[in-house]
């Protein structure tokens, strides 16, 4: 996550950043045929970007700016755990989780036994477990499945095995200003998808902490952890769960100057940085702590991290 900032929602896998699941990557064999997905109606133009929202300064939400996109279209839903495993299956790939040996796992999310068993706790967050063997098909590590979750979004993903999914896929990850335009569904510098109301008419419209973060989640949105990825209802372009559920990783690398240093026609942050971005927020976001569900928030990590509420969704140029 950035730096000087609260880290309840992503936490930074330990060591230097690897290139070896993106090395692996470059071996897949694309799919011989397109992966059927719903994707949203070609989407471009231009938008306000960004929000002044100072929070976090280190965040880098604004300030707001007129940019324009090339039409695009994106995955009405974040890639699931059934979409994966098939992924898996057809190419052997091994998950930058897998290769470490272990990822984090919020710890309210863990049996007992596992919480008692020693562990490795991120200092400054210790809801954060580094569990042994925990990956994307077992989320909270040994004895968990995937099985009744196959419409859940993947989780335990780094950016470089979102890069994997997508060459297999034919598809590509969005950039920071193409996932925030998609996002905000055609509505002008509202704070949600959906407006500036977090729950209009008292109706959740998103998977987030519910309650006090980290000691109590009432479940009042229905969901302790991940959600069905069409749970909730859909933005304007018809896309699910863009705030909360899961961190979603984007193209850019990640620089806190975003708004200052890229164009405004196709915006996109390239230059070398040890960090990658991610949007969204997730099921352990909270108003109290990080509120990074809001369209405009950011974030970021190494591209070998990987925890139990990062995953992402895809996007093509319109026309393919």
């Amino acid at each position: 996550m950035t730096d000087g900032s609260p880290r309840c929602c992503v936490q930074r896998q330990a060591g230097e950043p690897t290139a070896t699941a993106t090395a692996s990557a470059m071996a897949i064999t694309p799919s011989p045929t397109p992966i059927v997905r719903r994707w949203s109606p070609p989407i471009g133009g231009s938008f306000l970007m960004g929000s002044d929202d100072q929070r976090f300064p280190d965040d880098g939400e604004g300030p707001v700016r007129k940019v324009s996109v090339a039409a695009f279209a994106i995955a009405c839903y974040a890639v699931s755990n059934l979409q994966f495993a098939e992924f898996i299956r057809r190419t052997g790939y091994t998950t930058d989780a897998e290769r470490h040996g272990w990822s984090f796992v919020f710890e309210g999310l863990l049996p007992e036994e596992t919480k008692r068993a020693p562990t490795n706790r991120a200092a400054e967050t210790p809801w954060w477990v580094a569990v042994p063997h925990a990956y994307w098909a077992q989320p909270e590590g040994p004895r968990s499945t995937i099985f009744e979750r196959s419409d859940h979004p993947v989780v335990h993903i780094s950016w470089n095995d979102a890069k994997a999914y997508c060459q297999w896929s034919r598809t590509r990850l969005p950039t920071e200003a193409e996932w925030e335009m998609a996002a905000r569904g055609g509505l002008e510098q509202a704070a949600y998808p959906w407006g500036d109301e977090l729950t209009p008419a008292g109706e959740h419209r998103c998977n987030i902490w519910q309650g006090h973060f980290p000691d109590l989640n009432t479940r009042e949105d229905g969901y302790l952890g991940t959600a069905p990825v069409h749970a909730f209802a859909a933005n304007g372009y018809g896309l699910f769960n863009v705030a909360g559920n899961v961190w979603e990783w984007c193209d850019d690398t990640f620089s806190p100057r975003y708004h200052q240093v890229t164009v405004t026609e196709n915006p996109f942050h390239g230059a070398p940085a040890p960090n990658r971005s991610l949007r969204g927020g997730s099921f352990l976001c909270h108003d109290s702590y990080c509120n990074r569900y809001r369209v405009a928030a950011r974030s970021s990590n190494t591209p070998d991290s990987s925890a139990s509420n990062i995953g992402f969704r895809v996007a093509r140029c319109s026309s393919t």
